[in-house]
């Protein structure tokens, strides 16, 4: 049993992860700077810009999920301001000057696209990967990971996509729905991060981490999926053309299933979201 701290515990993989850890006999303490009734942080990490240091000298393990961040329309909103930069900013810099003096292991969440510069929310994860370098952490690669949410401003595209039809019997789209990307459910990441936890001793630290189902779905065919659950709902694409990724395509290294595999398929955990939702 390891005593662990998820910080951004109330985010859409953070909550999960508290749940998935303390369930496989972990002692698991989430913190978030978020206060909500439908978290599973025990604790609030006081105000983004003035991070207690005191927080994670106790534990044995870090998983660093917490950051500014959403689903593709708060990225588009937000993501060009001063406040998000900022606060993801002094975010980093307060949780790391305090990993590099307690030199607890830590894994650091980032993105598959912190190789697009043009994105100020990629360039920032970039940031946060150079910092884990230098304390010899792991950084993994989120795909598009999806599950239960509780902040719907920051919602993603299949929560989104499955609130529409349900409450509205149409799904009308932010695109033309042509871009291509790659899920994983949720409880599937929280099995590769305790995993990753587990060998953190024996990865290479040189080979990049992408925690993703392999596998390439248009957007239009996720939407076309989740109208399969709702008789007679409508998939209106718009004319309009991603613009937060811009149709830039990463290929996933393959390195990580030497530790862990996917086993949801994108069907079967949009199932398990709109069991939830309904």
């Amino acid at each position: 049993m390891k005593k662990i701290a998820v910080l951004g515990s109330s985010g859409q993989i953070g909550s999960h992860l508290v749940e998935y850890l303390n369930s496989n006999g972990h002692n698991a303490i989430g913190y978030d700077w978020v206060i909500g009734n439908n978290t599973t942080h025990k604790r609030n990490l006081g105000n983004i810009h003035h991070f207690n240091k005191d927080t994670i000298y106790d534990y044995d393990f870090v998983f660093f999920l917490a950051f500014d961040v959403g689903g593709s329309r708060y990225l588009k909103k937000y993501q060009g301001t001063y406040d998000f930069i900022d606060n993801n900013v002094k975010l980093m810099s307060n949780v790391f000057e305090t990993l590099k003096h307690t030199k607890v292991p830590v894994i650091f969440t980032s993105s598959q696209m912190s190789n697009m510069t043009y994105s100020p929310y990629g360039l920032l994860k970039s940031l946060g990967e150079l910092y884990t370098k230098t304390l010899n952490g792991i950084t993994v690669k989120f795909w598009n990971v999806y599950g239960i949410e509780h902040d719907l401003e920051r919602s993603h595209v299949i929560t989104d996509f499955v609130l529409k039809a349900k409450n509205e019997g149409e799904i009308d789209m932010l695109t033309d729905g042509t871009e291509v990307r790659q899920f994983l459910y949720a409880d599937d990441c929280c099995e590769c991060l305790e995993q990753l936890m587990i060998k953190y001793d024996d990865i290479d630290r040189d080979v990049p981490l992408h925690i993703t189902n392999f596998e390439w779905n248009s957007i239009l065919e996720v939407a076309e999926i989740i109208a399969d659950h709702f008789p007679g709902c409508k998939v209106s694409p718009s004319d309009v053309k991603d613009m937060v990724q811009r149709d830039k395509r990463n290929e996933p290294d393959e390195y990580i299933k030497q530790f862990w595999n996917p086993k949801t398929s994108l069907a079967g955990g949009i199932k398990k979201i709109v069991n939830h939702y309904e």
